[in-house]
């Protein structure tokens, strides 16, 4: 059985991330049918530029997002192996929010945001990529960064090299 059309040029463009694709397959997630370890918890064990790690801190740490939604994504993590805030201590609840609040800071002093996305997905049912490892999201945005890419062409375009962010943020942090 064919589809009329299908394949078949239609006058609409398509920009492909395949590298997407890996991501979604389970790449650098601890899945159940998947024996790659907690990358939170790797992270920690690599140098700062190979985790891409920007800064550690005694209970939690900054980490580029390896699949950002926008240039400067970062995540905040605490090194303890937990995907609740209620399993947090005081303390650790305590330096994500300041770590949160500091990467803001810098960041705009790198690149200038409009504005910024917080948040935890808790659960995998809520979106949580790696639900069991607690990590707060920190997206800097632009006015027009969700112009017709990512609405239409379901592709981010990112101008710069994750290193190379990773680098003037830990610089500047």
């Amino acid at each position: 059985m064919s589809i009329d059309g299908a394949g078949m040029p239609d006058g609409w463009h398509r920009l492909w991330a395949p590298h997407r694709l890996e991501y979604l397959r389970g790449e650098n997630r601890p899945l159940a049918d998947n024996e790659v370890e907690c990358p939170f918890c790797r992270i920690p064990k690599l140098d700062d530029a190979q985790g891409l790690v920007v800064h550690r801190g005694t209970d939690a740490f900054v980490v580029m997002n390896l699949y950002p939604y926008n240039p400067g994504h970062l995540l905040v993590c605490a090194y303890r192996h937990v995907p609740d805030l209620t399993d947090l201590t005081t303390e650790e609840r305590d330096e994500i929010s300041a770590l949160t609040a500091h990467a803001m800071t810098t960041i705009r002093k790198v690149s200038s945001p409009g504005g910024f996305n917080l948040g935890m997905n808790q659960g995998a049912i809520s979106g949580a990529g790696v639900a069991e490892h607690i990590h707060q999201h920190v997206v800097p945005r632009w006015s027009g960064d969700a112009n017709f890419m990512p609405i239409i062409g379901k592709t981010k375009v990112l101008p710069q090299l994750l290193q190379i962010t990773r680098d003037e943020i830990a610089d500047a942090w």
